[in-house]
């Protein structure tokens, strides 16, 4: 009988010699060999983006001592600054939000010149009123604006950013963030740790790098920096002295004028006929007194200066007189509305009123809406600071011209509705 075709197969299966069988210990090295693989093939295709970071940041510091050394930075002061220091990733996350142009100047100022820090200010006012005395005497420096400043660059000392400033310059230079600029605060800030005027974990300050109960960045920390107590340091960090005294020596550095306020909390008359010139054009002080205008608190508008006006939301909230000096406030903080923060804090803390009044409830433009009102004005003509999507002063007297040529009130108060209304006339 012949054999069929699954006989064959097993009769072939018959003539193969037995397998032998597998150890526990073959077992256990088999699979040993088997994770090792694994563990290798993860590691060489994982994507490059897991990578550590620091070879690159080393390169980046170990290209920046030749400059530092041009500068007078020793290897001793060099190595010690960068000690154990890596780069922190979060902070460019941080490069963008701005608080002055995100909220409008009611919700901004009535945060920043609250209740509590009006009455801190007054207390620091009393502490530190001899220093603050002298500070003015030796620089014209209005005490009470440097006291703003004090108060709203670090919370009257007490909020200076606890940041690593080499960390953070460092960072933000490795990184290219606007060019050069960080890379050269980063060698001042060297320059300081050389001069002695602070030890490297001392010196702390924001995420920008900006150092100290006066938030200087470097290049202004050499420039302005005071050693008003005599003791051989220039200590914004822990003088109070210091800190007063360096504010007060930016803002003379940067143009103030002696025996020149600030400016002015004021109330408008009900029949004031605001034109789009009164936002861009300084006129006599005087002037504004023969039109009506008064001191929010009552008393005499200054006799010297001159002055512009400032409607921050339109004729329906508080308004002020800004002279020369107010622009100087703005070197330390390019908005508005910090100014007037800085100005507003000094002027409680010195016992002034308030403007009667409120804030409008309003919601701010968005960024979007802003940069759209900014290309319907340059679409019509009209010329605008940029294209950036914050609206600044430039461009509030442009939309109080605007407003003005199309009969509306040139307040120069920008609102969804007014957008809207420019943007149709292209």
């Amino acid at each position: 009988m012949p054999k069929t075709s699954a006989h064959l197969l097993e009769d072939r299966l018959a003539l193969r010699p037995a397998s032998p069988r597998l150890s526990l210990s073959g077992l256990v090295r088999l699979l040993v060999v088997f994770y090792l693989l694994v563990f290798a093939v993860a590691l060489f295709v994982r994507p490059a983006a897991a990578q550590p970071a620091p070879a690159g940041f080393s390169a980046f510091v170990d290209q920046l001592w030749p400059d530092a050394e041009a500068r007078g930075v020793s290897r001793q002061t060099f190595e010690a600054a960068f000690a154990g220091v890596t780069p922190d990733p979060s902070l460019l996350k941080k490069t963008h939000a701005q608080n002055e142009f995100t909220r409008t100047a009611g919700d901004y100022l009535t945060a920043a010149v609250n209740a509590a820090r009006v009455a801190e200010g007054r207390r620091m006012a009393a502490r530190w009123g001899d220093a603050l005395e002298e500070i003015e005497r030796r620089t014209g420096v209005d005490r009470w604006v440097t006291l703003g400043v004090w108060g709203m660059e670090s919370n009257f000392g007490k909020s200076m950013g606890g940041q690593n400033v080499i960390r953070s310059l460092a960072t933000l230079a490795a990184a290219r963030h606007r060019g050069d600029l960080f890379r050269d605060e980063l060698l001042d800030a060297l320059l300081i740790l050389e001069q002695g005027h602070v030890a490297p974990r001392e010196m702390i300050g924001s995420w920008a790098g900006a150092m100290g109960q006066t938030q200087f960045m470097p290049s202004s920390f050499l420039k302005d920096a005071v050693d008003f107590d005599g003791d051989g340091r220039k200590d914004i960090w822990g003088s109070v002295p210091d800190a007063l005294a360096s504010t007060a020596q930016f803002l003379k550095n940067h143009g103030w004028q002696a025996g020149i306020v600030w400016g002015a909390e004021v109330v408008l008359p009900e029949n004031f006929e605001v034109k789009a010139a009164d936002h861009a054009a300084f006129r006599p002080i005087a002037e504004w007194a023969r039109r009506g205008v008064t001191r929010a608190d009552g008393s005499a508008l200054p006799s010297r200066g001159e002055a512009r006006l400032t409607l921050p939301m339109g004729l329906a909230g508080p308004a002020f007189l800004r002279t020369p000096n107010f622009e100087v406030i703005r070197d330390y903080n390019t908005s508005t509305s910090y100014a007037l923060a800085v100005s507003m804090l000094g002027d409680r803390a010195a016992g002034r009123a308030p403007s009667p009044l409120p804030w409008p409830k309003e919601k701010a433009l968005t960024a979007a809406q802003s940069l759209d009102l900014q290309k319907s004005l340059a679409r019509q003509g009209y010329e605008v600071a940029k294209f950036d999507g914050k609206i600044g002063d430039k461009d509030r007297a442009t939309i109080a011209l605007w407003q003005e040529r199309n009969g509306l009130v040139p307040d120069g108060h920008p609102t969804p509705a007014l957008v809207a209304r420019i943007h149709a006339a292209r």
